[in-house]
């Protein structure tokens, strides 16, 4: 009995950590939103980008009653691929990521030199696996100005292939992470980065992207900098709105992709928030013993917790990414993927004090390396 209450406990933690945050769905124009600028990082990204410039064509923003000039800048990141070549297919502003300064991020640099060549009042800071619903940049727009400030999207992650599907725990701790109540008073509170919507008043009173240029955590340092300048942050989840598809390139980019900041971006979280995730996590871990101890008195208890996770996580999932039918009811794979990126994430930033990424060596806090 007392197993079955603490594992019912720690579920609990789970709904307490998420809140279904969508952005609201405006059909009406945004207060005087004035220019938008619409900055794509990119790096290696032919496949990507023809999904993103499609859905940007197809915005809601771009329509004759709305209004609303509109441009779109793609920085070429120092592809090795036809990323310019796609980018320029669309008739969009390309530009060349200059050579790579010491103490920059190759992200945080392409950024940068995106907002070099805006002429906008507005930045939404887009990465190239992101895929727009029509309505989604008026909406964003929309909210960025009822809660003023910065907002940014978690968004819906569309999984296709197997290895894709093992990310659903990583998924909803991001979720977990963004949309905990706890979070609204951190003063550390992060913005996730495939999606920001800011003013450039406000991105310029915090340096921009040159104020976090050699962080390797460049959207929750930003929002740090943003909260210690008085500049709220809010976040939302992407379900109906915006979408990715992030790692279709094999499970090596996937294991690279969330092992660069695993370890890093625990300790960005409210230290409420990380408590209610390690419990969360905890019962999670301990329920999906159940199968190795069928024979045994503990075979009903964690059964039942078994039952319960696999219950909350279906309801996540809705709002999370499309995982298959099936891969919920058998979290444990995901469970022993999330094990495996956390140990390599920690192997890698304590034994070499850098991460890999897009065929660049990152040093945590000290810039990029080709």
């Amino acid at each position: 009995m007392l197993i079955i209450v603490l594992l019912i406990a720690a579920w609990a933690a789970g709904w307490f950590l998420f809140r279904r945050n969508t952005i609201p769905t405006r059909s009406s124009r945004p207060a005087a939103p004035g220019k938008l600028s619409v900055i794509i990082p990119a790096r290696n990204e032919e496949g990507n980008l023809p999904h993103l410039l499609s859905s940007l064509q197809a915005q809601t923003v771009r329509s004759a009653e709305i209004e609303i000039e509109f441009e779109i800048i793609v920085v070429d990141d120092h592809s090795e691929d036809r990323t310019r070549e796609a980018a320029e297919r669309f008739g969009v502003k390309v530009i060349s990521s200059p050579p790579l300064p010491q103490g920059w991020t190759g992200k945080n640099w392409a950024v940068w030199n995106g907002y070099l060549a805006a002429t906008g009042d507005l930045f939404a800071f887009l990465d190239a696996d992101v895929r727009l619903a029509p309505h989604a940049l008026q909406s964003l727009l929309a909210a960025r100005e009822d809660a003023g400030g910065a907002v940014s999207v978690v968004p819906y992650h569309e999984a296709e292939r197997f290895y894709e599907r093992l990310a659903l725990i990583p998924n909803v701790l991001g979720l977990f992470a963004f949309t905990s109540p706890l979070e609204r008073t951190n003063p550390a509170k992060g913005l996730y980065g495939s999606c920001i919507v800011v003013s450039r008043a406000d991105y310029e009173k915090v340096n921009g992207h040159e104020g976090v240029k050699a962080e390797l955590l460049d959207d929750l340092n930003l929002g740090g900098k943003f909260m210690a300048a008085g500049v709220p942050v809010r976040n939302f989840i992407g379900y109906g709105a915006v979408s990715f598809r992030m790692y279709p390139g094999g499970i090596r980019s996937e294991v690279e992709g969330f092992s660069k900041g695993a370890v890093l971006s625990t300790s960005k979280l409210s230290l409420g928030t990380t408590l209610l995730v390690a419990v969360w996590l905890l019962g999670l871990l301990t329920a999906e013993l159940a199968p190795f101890f069928l024979a045994t008195s503990l075979a009903l208890p964690l059964a039942i917790g078994y039952v319960l996770y696999t219950a909350q996580m279906y309801y996540f999932v809705r709002y999370t990414g499309r995982f298959g039918g099936w891969l919920p009811a058998v979290h444990l794979l995901s469970s022993v993927f999330f094990i495996y990126i956390m140990l390599y994430s920690l192997y890698q930033v304590v034994f070499f004090g850098r991460v890999a990424w897009k065929g660049r060596r990152i040093d945590v806090g000290g810039g990029s390396k080709r």
